[in-house]
């Protein structure tokens, strides 16, 4: 169910929740073809600063569309910005909590700004940013 920016308040969230599989990350590769050792090569990882293969922080990021596109505000809803920070790398088969809060209501121009943030199943921080939304008019 979608919602307008009349049925939205500030400090409103919604949250997803979901872990990345090494074939999931095998098909974003193929599909973007970013295919960098990091996140492709298990014996390059070994020797890269995170020590094992990581997930696409793009691939990750996707949570927060999810979120907007098919739950808060929901379908009919057209992203308008997003800004991303990487705290800390996304390793296969964490589990991600994404959360995004409404800050701020711009009814003049149908735009909702959000808190965006992820945390990893030991309650890390691994990604932070914010996004405007224009939400759906009914």
């Amino acid at each position: 169910m979608s919602k307008s920016i009349q049925e939205i308040h500030v400090g409103d969230q919604a949250s997803l929740k979901r872990a990345f599989t090494q074939k999931q990350v095998e098909e974003f590769a193929e599909l973007t073809l970013d295919k960098n050792p990091a996140h492709m090569d298990e014996e390059y990882a070994k020797t890269s600063i995170f020590k094992d293969r990581i997930v696409h922080g793009m691939f990750v990021s996707t949570m927060f569309s999810t979120i907007f596109g098919m739950d808060f505000p929901g379908v009919g809803s057209i992203y308008t910005k997003q800004s991303l920070s990487f705290k800390r790398p996304v390793y296969f088969g964490d589990e991600i909590l994404a959360v995004v809060t409404v800050t701020e209501l711009n009814y003049e121009r149908n735009r909702v700004l959000f808190d965006c943030q992820m945390t990893n199943q030991r309650g890390e921080i691994v990604l932070v940013g914010s996004a405007e939304i224009m939400p759906p008019v009914k």
